[in-house]
């Protein structure tokens, strides 16, 4: 099997499918069965009133080709890993390079370009659905059959939740994730520059100049990369900093505090519409990106562009480049175990 076949021009516009999740307060959510993507997340300001927190197009026809992670699903492996490949039980992999040197989010032909199977579910506290994939042997270069199933619930309390759960016919290595591109003001409303931003961790992994974790832990003190109290986003992002500077501006992974499996990771505040999203995981890593690579060519929904930093993406994940660092937590997923993740984002005004 090639590393990559190009699936979204295998894709029909007739083979896409929306489906509409909304609860009792009002909150919607509208999810594409492409690279199990959100299309869209109205959630309410303290007045009351509805906005669109999250970038992406109109119609799900506009995914197979815009840009490509917004609000998708990734994986085999999320974020990168070094030079494209990693060693298991003796055998060497190769996957596709697909960022410089690296592989990044499982490759082209990832979780984020391929048709889910979507079933409506209903569940005690709000609205739900469940996604399955079954990703065969040797897809973009990973071994073993893995059967993935995520459960998307909006609830009553304006949460979304996601459950993953994949179990594999070999041993492999797996890092799901989830990656929206949130603008709490509104998608298309501006930079997210004035959202206060707390991260629950006092390291962050350190990177090389193509974003590989050198296996270094950088403690946050003193350091633009401290959020562990909430501040704006602009404050430090601009100072001269070599990890600032690699990133060009935040693409990091941080070390997430933990005291229970299933955690508060981060919080974000719009300081003019109240809006807050608490991110809580089982993670151990969240990647903070700040959308370095957005710019004015990009047109979004109704044809707005989204400039230079205009969303956030709170990736809960493992540690990027995992297979290749025994001193970071493991994303070896074998024969006999289950691989089990939640992480949700829990909306509320301030």
């Amino acid at each position: 099997m090639p590393l990559y076949e190009n699936m979204s021009n295998a894709i029909s516009p007739s083979d896409l499918k929306t489906f509409t999740l909304q609860n009792d307060a009002g909150a919607k959510l509208t999810i594409t069965n492409y690279g199990a993507r959100v299309m869209s997340f109205w959630v309410p300001d303290r007045n009351g009133v509805l906005a669109d927190v999250v970038l992406g197009y109109d119609t799900p026809e506009e995914y197979l080709a815009g840009k490509k992670y917004f609000g998708a699903a990734i994986g085999r492996f999320a974020n990168r890993i070094a030079n494209g490949k990693f060693s298991l039980d003796g055998h060497e992999y190769q996957l596709a390079k697909n960022n410089g040197p690296n592989s990044l989010h499982g490759g082209p032909g990832g979780f984020h370009n391929v048709l889910w199977q979507v079933t409506p579910l209903e569940v005690e506290e709000g609205k739900a659905l469940r996604l399955t994939y079954e990703s065969p042997e040797g897809e973009e270069g990973f071994p073993g059959k893995l059967t993935v199933k995520m459960t998307y619930t909006l609830t009553n309390k304006n949460s979304f939740v996601i459950d993953y759960e994949a179990v594999t016919s070999k041993p492999t290595v797996i890092n799901l994730s989830h990656h929206s591109f949130f603008n709490l003001a509104g998608e298309g409303a501006g930079d997210i520059l004035d959202h206060e931003l707390m991260i629950n961790a006092d390291s962050i992994t350190e990177i090389d100049d193509t974003l590989i974790p050198t296996g270094n832990l950088i403690p946050v003190g003193g350091t633009p990369f401290d959020f562990r109290t909430a501040k704006p986003i602009r404050e430090h992002i601009h100072e001269k900093d070599i990890q600032l500077k690699i990133g060009n501006g935040y693409d990091h992974n941080w070390v997430l505090k933990k005291k229970e499996a299933y955690a508060k990771a981060a919080v974000v505040k719009e300081p003019t519409s109240g809006r807050v999203m608490e991110v809580w995981t089982t993670e151990p890593g969240l990647q903070f990106y700040s959308s370095n690579n957005l710019n004015d060519t990009i047109k979004g929904k109704g044809g707005k562009a989204y400039p230079y930093r205009s969303a956030l993406c709170l990736e809960a994940q493992h540690f990027p480049d995992s297979p290749n660092q025994s001193e970071f937590p493991s994303t070896v997923l074998r024969t006999r175990d289950k691989y089990i993740q939640r992480t949700a984002y829990r909306f509320r005004v301030d």
